[in-house]
């Protein structure tokens, strides 16, 4: 397994954006894809096999999101999620491209990769989410086959959740690679971009949303402008922490917005989250909200409300790493 030590080849503790040098491959010039937490590193790598070999960024961020969703096995995405209350595993999802094409499911159960279903959802019916029963029904009839998610270690932290059942959101913090099943961090969401060697963006979000949620419950993931937007003449944003926030404020859109009137990846992230700060200043102070966004020139930037949140950035196969996003709240 990766250290996170040899994940880290650089630290961009000042939020200031990331460039793309402008040959950095003869090959793929403007490749490159990025994720948010630790997990994208390996999310990021199962995308570059897409990109490496030309392929589109669309692809690549459904290849990387269907690694998240099988693979990984954490509490909070894909199978081995944590369940809702009432012990369901609900998963939601999104996926986007740049021509404005998208397609998301919410609430569905029982589907492995609920990212292809959102992708079947764009490309197969004039809709762009299907959510609960209706979404699985349509899975299935795309040819998905049904599985019970719910793993024993969810379901043995899901018991123990019941003894008190206290639904109290908590706040992320670094997530560390040894933390994967059974960890007791609420809520990550995988939220992925690239950009492919012909200058087309694409996105992908995918999780299964807060542990012990009311049934039901959907979060910012599967909801284009909340917890996705790509825009090919502007750039793109993805995001993670309480959905609920990135809702409120539809703020992947308002991240490429600002982008849209010139701001750099990461003042973008921070304009966003300073107006997250305004309308509901005490409750941010315990919450989470993180922004990652990428512009149409292959820049990347991160910004959180707190410290912790981490972001993977893969642009070639010997140039991985893991960088720390600033954040509006100094670390305590």
């Amino acid at each position: 397994m990766i250290s996170r030590r040899q994940w880290i080849t650089g630290i961009s503790a000042s939020g200031a954006s990331l460039i793309v040098p402008q040959a950095f491959c003869r090959e793929q010039q403007q490749a490159r894809v990025v994720s948010t937490w630790d997990f994208g590193v390996g999310a990021n790598q199962a995308a570059w096999k897409t990109l490496r070999a030309g392929g589109s960024a669309l692809d690549a961020v459904e290849q990387g999101a269907r690694w998240a969703e099988s693979d990984l096995c954490n509490a909070t995405v894909g199978r081995c999620g944590n369940p809702d209350r009432d012990g369901h595993v609900s998963l939601d999802a999104s996926i986007m491209d740049g021509d404005g094409r998208c397609g998301s499911v919410a609430a569905l159960e029982d589907i492995l990769h609920p990212i292809s279903v959102a992708r079947r959802v764009m490309e197969k019916t004039p809709h762009v989410m299907l959510v609960g029963a209706g979404a699985q029904q349509f899975a299935v009839e795309q040819g998905f086959r049904k599985k019970n998610l719910l793993s024993p270690t969810a379901k043995e932290a899901w018991q123990e959740w019941k003894k008190e059942s206290k639904y109290r959101p908590q706040m992320n913090v670094e997530r560390l690679s040894k933390a994967m099943p059974g960890d007791k961090t609420n809520h990550d969401t995988l939220g992925m971009l690239a950009i492919d060697s012909n200058g087309r963006l694409a996105g992908a979000c995918t999780t299964s949303g807060m542990a012990w949620k009311l049934r039901g419950r959907v979060g910012d993931s599967p909801i284009i402008g909340a917890g996705l937007y790509v825009d090919n003449e502007v750039g793109a944003a993805t995001a993670s922490g309480v959905g609920e926030e990135m809702i409120r404020n539809a703020a992947s859109f308002l991240v490429v917005e600002m982008m849209r009137q010139g701001k750099s990846p990461s003042e973008a992230c921070l304009a966003a989250l300073e107006r997250i700060v305004k309308k509901r200043e005490e409750a941010s102070k315990n919450l989470q909200v993180c922004l990652l966004a990428m512009n149409k020139h292959g820049e990347v930037g991160a910004y959180a409300l707190h410290h912790g949140f981490v972001y993977a950035v893969c642009d070639h196969d010997k140039d991985e790493r893991l960088l720390d996003s600033a954040s509006v709240y100094a670390k305590s």
